[in-house]
């Protein structure tokens, strides 16, 4: 316990340096509250060790693999639960226990919400209320179940680190060039399928934003982007047993079903095959819903679901198709991501427990367009207001 708390201090003092360093290219961080969202972050640790200690977790699982080999480092490189070897081993040879272990990776997790909200606050100044007087941007920094799945040893928060990096990191390509490079390579070693749609979305993007970006900013996205796609599409086919496939619509269709059936199994299932698309989609993004919460977890989860499903009553609105198709790179890229990457997994997921854990890494994308879609419409409000009070100044002020 002496080394856990040695490494919240160490992490605290860090984390300052770092708000040291983005305040002086962010004038809006507020340090005061992200302190305050690392200690929140610190009891989803606490709540997370817990549940590990009384139930089956995949952070064992890491923590065995890497007590129990015995070659070198770089033989634990490679993709999906290998690359979580690869990153812990090292920290585990200098003497980090499972405590220690499961509170550096809980940090990646927190520096994952550091950079969401870099990438809310600069690209939408506008503070939005939902409810009557909640903050929406404290709203969704604050939800807990976000903490929970990115609190651990495991693939949840890194990819939700590398996630939240890579679009922290797009908004300026050119001058946040390793940000990009680090972030694509930390989520293609986690999920190269997650890759593949955030690469998509990204270029998809950057080609329909109704700004006008440079050129070459527009080309150095999708060289890099569909270049890295194309060398490593083998690798992202091989996670679902398609490489080589000379059918991969049928092909995909076909493991699909295999791979809900055996997730439908692992308990808590539901038999998803014969839904229809939209609620396959509404089950990934929006169960448990109380009636069918599989456990004290599951409603918790259950009241973060339907705080989900109020925000997103909140674009259903006629003028929402009009906002996409005026809006700029980062919402229409946004859109994407969550669209096509919640699309992929409704064909996969049949358990809500791994639905729960699953969706954490792409809850975000959707918050952005509804905050997005929200603030563009206070500021269309502000700008009429004040057209009608300048116009009334001027017929008072002008001569009869």
């Amino acid at each position: 316990m002496i080394g856990v708390l040695f490494l919240i201090i160490l992490f605290f003092l860090v984390n300052q340096v770092i708000f040291n360093v983005y305040q002086k290219k962010h004038k809006f961080l507020d340090k005061r509250k992200m302190n305050l969202l690392y200690l929140y972050h610190l009891i989803f640790f606490g709540v997370y060790l817990w549940y590990a200690y009384n139930n089956p977790s995949d952070s064992k699982g890491y923590y065995n693999n890497i007590n129990i080999h015995t070659g070198s480092w770089f033989e634990l490189f490679g993709t999906d639960t290998d690359f979580i070897d690869f990153l812990a081993y090292p920290l585990r040879t200098i003497g980090f226990s499972y405590e220690m272990l499961m509170l550096a990776f809980a940090w990646l997790g927190y520096l994952g919400f550091f950079y969401a909200y870099l990438f809310f606050r600069e690209k939408i100044p506008v503070k939005i209320k939902v409810f009557k007087s909640i903050d929406l941007l404290t709203l969704i920094l604050f939800l807990p179940n976000m903490h929970f799945w990115t609190a651990s040893l495991g693939k949840g928060s890194t990819i939700f680190f590398g996630l939240m990096l890579f679009t922290y990191g797009i908004v300026k390509p050119g001058s946040r060039i390793l940000l990009l490079i680090l972030s694509s390579f930390i989520i293609y070693h986690i999920r190269p399928h997650v890759f593949m749609f955030v690469a998509v979305g990204a270029v998809a993007g950057y080609m329909s934003g109704k700004e006008k970006i440079p050129f070459w900013q527009k080309t150095l996205v999708f060289v890099s982007l569909i270049g890295t796609l194309i060398l490593v599409q083998d690798q992202i086919l091989a996670v679902m047993g398609l490489q080589g496939s000379e059918n991969l619509i049928e092909d995909f269709q076909t493991q699909s079903e295999e791979r809900s059936e055996d997730l439908s199994d692992a308990g808590s299932g539901v038999d998803m095959s014969s839904y229809p698309l939209p609620l396959k989609l509404f089950t990934f993004w929006f169960r448990p819903l109380f009636i069918d919460a599989p456990n004290v977890l599951g409603l918790i989860v259950s009241a973060e679901n339907l705080i989900y499903l109020l925000l997103f009553f909140k674009i259903l609105k006629k003028d929402f198709i009009k906002f996409i198709k005026k809006s700029p790179a980062v919402v229409k890229m946004s859109l994407v991501i969550f669209f096509t990457t919640s699309l992929a997994m409704t064909f996969v997921m049949s358990n809500l427990g791994i639905i729960m854990r699953q969706k954490s890494m792409v809850m975000y994308y959707i918050f952005f367009v509804i905050y997005y879609y929200l603030a563009q419409k206070k500021y269309d409000r502000i700008l009429k207001i004040r057209r009608r009070k300048a116009k009334r100044k001027e017929n008072v002020i002008s001569p009869v």
